[in-house]
């Protein structure tokens, strides 16, 4: 009887579950693979490097090309070292930019409108004709000291008179020659150029300009400046 039950308490034992030990790892389940998710994150990878290069492609691909330095009006041509210097611009912005190796064909260019200064030139903006308004002309002046503003500028409006010999002169006048009187030689008159400061010219006290002038008052205007019998003074644009 004795013998039945210990073997019966062995029997038990044996069919129990072993108790895993104390510090022993349970086993972990299989993870799971996702291979679509690994190629995306891949996908993503090579993207990235892809536009990154291209960027720096990009940014590398510069060309020299013209800026304008000193306004240019219209009727006028480039003058290097006098109103245009050389900057480097991006490549892929499909604008018609003017390369600094072809500044000497674009001299031979008229502008065809006012160019400011800091502006980079583009072909549209010359062309072989002169540009001038329909009914325009453009004439040069040389003035002397007092027959102009101090502070005359390209784009101001100004109005042309004779000079009137024998009266005694004044504010505005030419000095020594006389006042400026009478009717106009031009009412209104849009200065296309003045003289850079850095010009012979303008040291010894003369100006020398151009005005935008109806075509019917160039030979007035024309035959008082020979004489030097011009006095320039600023007026208000009505357009303005």
């Amino acid at each position: 009887m004795k013998i039945q039950e210990r073997m019966g308490a062995g029997n038990n034992r044996s069919a129990a579950p072993a108790q895993p030990g104390v510090g022993e790892r349970l086993p972990a389940p299989p993870r799971e693979r996702k291979p679509a998710l690994a190629a995306l994150a891949v996908l993503l990878i090579l993207v990235g490097a892809l536009g990154a290069t291209v960027l720096v492609l990009r940014a590398g691909d510069r060309i020299e090309v013209i800026k304008v330095t000193a306004p240019i009006a219209a009727g006028e041509s480039i003058a290097e070292g006098k109103n245009i210097d050389h900057v480097l611009v991006s490549d892929d912005s499909g604008l018609n930019y003017v390369k600094w190796e072809q500044r000497a064909a674009l001299s031979k260019l008229k502008a065809k409108s006012a160019i400011p200064a800091g502006a980079v030139v583009v072909g549209e903006m010359f062309a072989k004709s002169s540009g001038l308004p329909a009914g325009k002309a453009s004439v040069g002046l040389s003035l002397k000291e007092g027959q102009y503003p101090s502070d005359l500028k390209a784009g101001d409006t100004v109005a042309a008179y004779p000079v009137v010999s024998g009266t005694s002169t004044g504010k505005g006048s030419a000095s020594g020659s006389g006042a400026a009187g009478g009717e106009p030689l031009v009412a209104s008159a849009r200065v296309n150029t003045v003289a850079a400061k850095s010009d012979a010219t303008v040291s010894t006290g003369n100006l020398n300009i151009t005005l935008l002038v109806p075509q019917e008052e160039v030979a007035g205007l024309a035959s008082s400046a020979s004489d030097g019998k011009v006095v320039i003074v600023r007026v208000t644009n009505d357009s303005n």
